[in-house]
């Protein structure tokens, strides 16, 4: 059975409601991927991916709305941006690796230091 279940792009607050199956469990939503983590886009077969690439207020798909609301959550990047913003965001699943969930890994970012 599907259910409506509601996002918010964490750049701008913009919210999309999307239809999906129950048994898929939320890791977190994003405005970069999770290191290791395999994404679809919402119209492709999401249901056998490790998560989704939204692009705010441009991703389209049967089951798929952008409500016209704007969250105003504590965590929304910049909630004076204008909504949709037309950035990247994404929807990861629950992983299992030999019955363990994955903790994601934060990429390695280097800095160049000037001399």
């Amino acid at each position: 059975m599907s259910y409506p279940v509601s996002y918010y792009c964490p750049h701008c607050g913009a919210v999309v409601e999307l239809q999906r199956e129950g048994y898929l469990a939320d890791k977190s939503v994003t405005p970069y991927p999770l290191v290791g983590w395999e994404y679809t886009d919402p119209g492709d077969d999401f249901e056998s991916a490790d998560g989704i690439n939204f692009v705010c207020g441009e991703s389209a798909a049967a089951g798929l709305r952008w409500t016209g609301d704007q969250s105003e959550a504590d965590d929304v990047e910049n909630p004076m941006l204008d909504a949709p913003c037309g950035r990247d965001f994404y929807l990861s699943f629950v992983r299992f690796e030999d019955g363990q969930e994955v903790e994601p890994v934060p990429e390695t970012e280097y800095v160049d230091i000037g001399l």
